[in-house]
This record gives C-alpha cells, structure tokens and sequence, in this order.
C-alpha cells in the first residue's frame, strides 16, 4: 500500500513542480514559512514545501481512510477527508489544497481518485491485522518516503529507528531520572516532562508512554492508569516534527496507544508540526497569519513548548545530514558557539558543523544547560562529534554542562569501510534485513546529565558492541540494561585541552605526548586542505583515457544536456552553489581541452610511490577549477 500510495503521491509531486508558481499556493506558502519558522527561499527549500504539501494531501488522504474503514463503512470519498482528520492544523492544510480551486489548477483530481480507488481494494480484516502491530506504522512510512521523494529523505536524513535502539534509549533515560537525579518514579513523575524534538513517526514517543505505563502498573494504580497515560501523552510528553507525513503517524501512534481512554472530540497528543530550531526565545514571536488560525493555534502550542514547560529529558534519533532548504538565519546562529576559538585557539582551520544533528544537540544542551537547569539528552547520532577537530569546542562546551556522560560506539562507519572482530564489514545498527539499507555514518549513543548538584564529573566510553551483523548488536545493547556487569564494560575517560576534549579513549606513547610539539609547528608552510572535487567523482579517475572519453562525451555541443547526463550523471547533478546546466554550458564553448587532464596526487606522499593502476587519480580541468574556484560556477571548489 505504501508503494501505491508514493507512486500517485511522486506523480503529484511532478504536476505541482510544473504548476509551482499559481497564485493561490503564495498565501499558503507564507502561512506556512511563518507559522513553522522557516523560508522556503532555495533550491531545496522549494523542494521542502512542494513535499509537505502532497504529503498532506496523500497521507490525508490516508488517514481519512483509516477512520471510514475502521468504522465498517464502504464508498470512500476522498472530498470529505477533512472532516475525519483529528488534529486541526492537519484539517487546515489538507482542507487549503483539497479544494476545487487548488485541485483544479494542479490537475490532482485524477490522482486522488486512482489513490482512493486503490485504497477500496484493500482487504480490510489482514490489513488492519498487520497495520495493529507496534511496528507497522514505522514500517509504512520510510518505504513511502523512500519510493516518493527519496533526494529529500536523504537530505533531510530521515530514518526509521530500530526499536532496540528506542528501547534502549528510554530505559536508560528512565533509570537515570531515579539514580542520578532522584525521581523515584521515573518517567512516570507527573512533573517529568520529556521532549522529542524530531519525532518523526512518533516512536520515542510511544516508547516513553509504554514504560510510563509499565511503572504505573507496578503501582497498582489499576484502573487510573489509563487516565494518567492519556494526561502524560496529551501534556508533558512532547513531539517536534517538520514534516507532515511523520505527523500524521505520530498522532496515530499516540491514540493507538490510548486505547483505554481515548481522545476527545477536543483532546490531541502534544505532538506539534514546528520546526526544533526557532522559536525558543521570547522575542521570537511570529507575525499573525490571517485566514490560517490553526496554524498560529500550532505555533503558539510548540512556542508555549519551548520557552515555558521545565523540559527536563530531551532524547531522540535527530536527523544526520545538513540541510540547504531551510534558511538558518532564523535559528539565531545556533551552532555559532560551537566555531568561537576553533581557528585562533585550536588551529582548525577547516570544519564543517552544519549538520542538522549537531544543531540539535546545540538545542538540547542549551535548554537543559540554561533552561531548567538540570536534566537529560539522550541522542543516537553521527559518532563524528565525539573525536574529530572540528567538534572541539562543541565537546568543551557540553562537557561545561554536564557532569555525567555516557557514550557507546555504535560503530558502522561503511565510509572507511570500518570492519568488525570477524573481518568482515560492519554493517549500521539501523540496517534492517529485507527493509532498510541504513546510513553510512558510524553512530554512537550518548546520554548526558545536568545532575544540578556540585558533582565530580564522570564520562565513560563503551567499544566493545561490535558485533558485524546489525541486528546482534542492537540485541547485544539491549542485554546490557539487565547485566549486572554492564558498568565494568565502560572506560573512563579524561578529555583534556591536551587531547581536544575526545571522548573516546586516547593512548600515547608517552605521558607527556601532550607537550610535544604539533606537526602543524614542525612545518615552514601551514597545511593546505588541498583541492576539494565535490562532484560525485565526476572529474577524477584512476584511468587518464577513460576520463578523457567522459569529459569529452560531457562537453560535446552536439548533445543535449539529458545526453550529457547519461555521459557523466555526477557532473550533471545540481550542489550546493553549483548549477549543471549553466556551467556546462560556460565550457561548451570552450569544447574539450586534453591538456586540462592533468595527474593529482590524491594522498600524502603518492608521487614517492606511483602505482598507476591505483594512485594517483587523474582529474579533469585542474587548470579551470583554479582558476574559477575564487569566483562561482566552476566545475569543481
């Protein structure tokens, strides 16, 4: 179904690209950058707000299904789906493109009957069977995304969350609250507010309302269980999420888990559409939206959210990759902190910290730090923070605030090809057989408290789950909450200004390692980055005449641009600052210039040792790039 669904969603998404610029999607277009705090001013930005509108529509669509073939009735008719669509904001965004005169003009119509017409053709009784399963929903929504629009799942790094690694986090969120800072109860405390602030399809969020339930149970509390649970999901147990689709399943997620007491008419799940990255201070107060008053009822929630509730746990799985559809100038300079000293302190003088991920921990550590003062970040993100230069001042300022860390490697970095105790490659913890292929990163699990007491500090390291297979290791992380050892599998670390804060276990040769001079002040010329390709390996090969056939294939000016597609797809692509068209057509032309392959020495010391059949690369319009790279629309930065 999911497939079905993604094909007719990916065929509106093509029709809207076309018929982007009709009058009547500016006004929702400006209610939605100002009720989520963004601007869809870019490239990729444009990209973000064609998507949210069709996965509206579709999952809408959806959803408006569920309730009519759950209720037992036949003929579904996708024109009244708003009505049976629980949350308000939802009703109003599905309600502004489902209307004949924004249908009409995208030419939707024939689309929505082929999806509600497929829908009629499920088999009810297997399929809602299988969706009642914990997993199901997840399940249904990254094959969606996936088949629909699988640049922007990349670009935004949306992926499903093992619940190995979901359990795991909470438990040890819930455990901590008791032993580290004093409540009893755990998650269950009525003044334990907890925070996703990237939900996406919810998962954390129902995790944390089942172990709340769990301990409720455990105090015979019988039948006000279900009341609490509910009063827990729909006030202090909070869900952040951009992106329509997630939404929607998350608000799902939610109610199947409140089945003992279920919404109101009037009742929904504290799970808000927002962006995580604005609106937490008081001054970030945004303009009114007339005609869209659900969506200020929306921002006003998530904004009482993020600058009043004590937020006291903040956890999830936040997205990976950096992100150029969404402007940051609204994010007040978030990660600004992180970059203050790299350069003149620490001689960094190349990094990148513009990874959403990074971002969020920036959010978390500062409503925990300078917010309610005490608590908890519970994340599983990209490992690199943990070790490389460019995270230094990241890990000085978090180790600043927070007295107790725990981290473990999670390993499965497929872009060193990182091996496992058996020799063979070690696969990431988020690959599911038969389902998921996972990211390439290697990730790690980190949990941080503000004990809010005057504590000596305490960081420990965990290396030891590296077991090659995915799933050994997410079951091997969860054995350890029950193992009374677990605590000896730990390595204590001391990062140090001599060591660039690593939190990971630092080995030297020699005791004063950390004195001796730095390669950097042994060299009469400072490092150089070298030259950067960022074309996908377009412009590099090992073999000098095979590059030549393909630059030359790419820069012919008889062929079409589709042509030089199929000739050098990496070229071709559209980056950051980059424009294939354009600058293809800059070098046309010039045609083709054999003596513009020059040889490059892609590592250290490959001219000492020439091997041609494997180093060093040739690479194309060396000469070009030189001379470009200090303007725009070179080939290569």
């Amino acid at each position: 179904m999911a497939f079905f669904l993604a094909s007719y969603a990916r065929e509106a998404l093509g029709r809207l690209s076309e018929r982007a610029k009709l009058p009547g999607l500016a006004g929702l277009r400006k209610g939605m950058e100002d009720a989520l705090g963004i601007r869809f001013d870019a490239r990729d930005g444009e990209r973000l707000f064609r998507s949210t509108l069709v996965q509206t529509l579709f999952y809408g669509l959806f959803s408006a299904w569920v309730v009519h073939a759950r209720a037992g009735k036949q003929n579904f008719d996708w024109r009244v789906s708003q009505w049976s669509l629980h949350v308000p904001v939802m009703r109003l965004l599905f309600g502004q493109i489902a209307t004949p005169q924004a249908l009409q003009p995208l030419g939707l119509v024939p689309l929505l009957d082929a999806a509600g017409a497929a829908m009629e053709r499920i088999e009810r009784d297997p399929f809602f069977t299988a969706f009642s399963d914990t997993h199901a929903v997840q399940y249904f929504y990254e094959p969606f995304l996936q088949y629909y629009d699988p640049e922007l799942r990349r670009q935004l790094g949306v992926w499903y969350t093992p619940s190995e690694i979901v359990h795991f986090q909470v438990e040890r969120v819930d455990r901590i609250l008791r032993s580290e800072l004093g409540v009893k109860s755990g998650l269950a405390d009525q003044n334990v507010w907890v925070l996703d602030p990237c939900c996406g399809t919810g998962s954390y969020i129902v995790a944390v309302l089942d172990r709340i339930r769990k301990t409720l149970n455990g105090q015979g509390l019988g039948d006000l269980v279900a009341e609490e649970l509910k009063k827990a999901a729909t006030t202090r147990i909070v869900g952040f999420e951009i992106m329509t689709a997630p939404f929607v399943i998350s608000h799902w997620q939610v109610g199947e888990r409140l089945h003992d007491a279920p919404l109101g008419p009037n009742e929904r799940a504290a799970v808000y559409l927002t962006n995580a990255l604005t609106g937490w201070k008081p001054t970030d107060v945004g303009p009114p939206i007339p005609g869209y008053e659900e969506l200020v009822e929306e921002r006003g929630a998530a904004a009482a959210v993020k600058r009043d509730r004590p937020i006291l746990v903040v956890l999830g799985n936040p997205p990976y990759n950096a992100y150029a559809g969404v402007s940051p100038d609204a994010e007040g300079g978030l990660v600004e902190t992180y970059k203050v000293g790299l350069i003149d302190k620490w001689g960094v003088r190349k990094f990148n910290l513009d990874d959403l991920y990074v971002r969020f921990f920036r959010i978390a550590a500062r409503r925990i730090a300078e917010g309610t003062g005490r608590g908890i970040v519970s994340y599983i993100s990209n490992s690199s923070w943990i070790s490389l230069p460019s995270f230094t001042v990241m890990r000085e300022s978090l180790l600043q605030n927070f007295d107790r860390i725990w981290i473990e490697n999670m390993h499965g970095d497929r872009t060193i090809t990182e091996y496992g105790p058996d020799g063979r490659s070690s696969e990431t913890v988020f690959a599911i057989d038969g389902f998921s292929p996972g990211i390439w990163q290697g990730v790690a699990t980190s949990l941080l408290v503000r004990s809010g007491q005057n504590k000596a500090p305490i960081y420990r390291y965990r290396n030891d789950l590296n077991a090659s297979d995915a799933a050994q290791r997410r079951a091997d992380l969860v054995a350890s909450l029950d193992d009374p050892n677990a605590s000896t599998k730990y390595e204590r670390l001391t990062p140090l200004p001599a060591n660039r804060y690593v939190l990971r276990p630092v080995t030297s040769a020699h005791a004063s390692y950390g004195e001796w001079p730095t390669i950097d002040s042994l060299l009469r010329v400072a490092p150089l980055p070298g030259l950067l390709e960022k074309r996908g390996g377009g412009l590099i090969d090992f073999d000098r005449k095979k590059l030549k056939a393909r630059i030359k294939a790419y820069l012919d000016k008889s062929s079409t641009f589709e042509d030089a597609r199929g000739a050098n797809p990496a070229l071709a692509t559209n980056r950051a600052g980059y424009d294939a068209k354009k600058v293809r057509f800059r070098f046309v032309t010039e045609g083709f210039q054999p003596g513009n392959v020059q040889r490059y020495a892609y590592f250290a010391f490959d001219l000492t040792h020439i091997r041609p059949s494997k180093r060093p690369f040739e690479i194309a319009y060396v000469h070009s790039c030189f001379m470009f790279c200090r303007t725009q629309g070179a080939f290569c930065s």
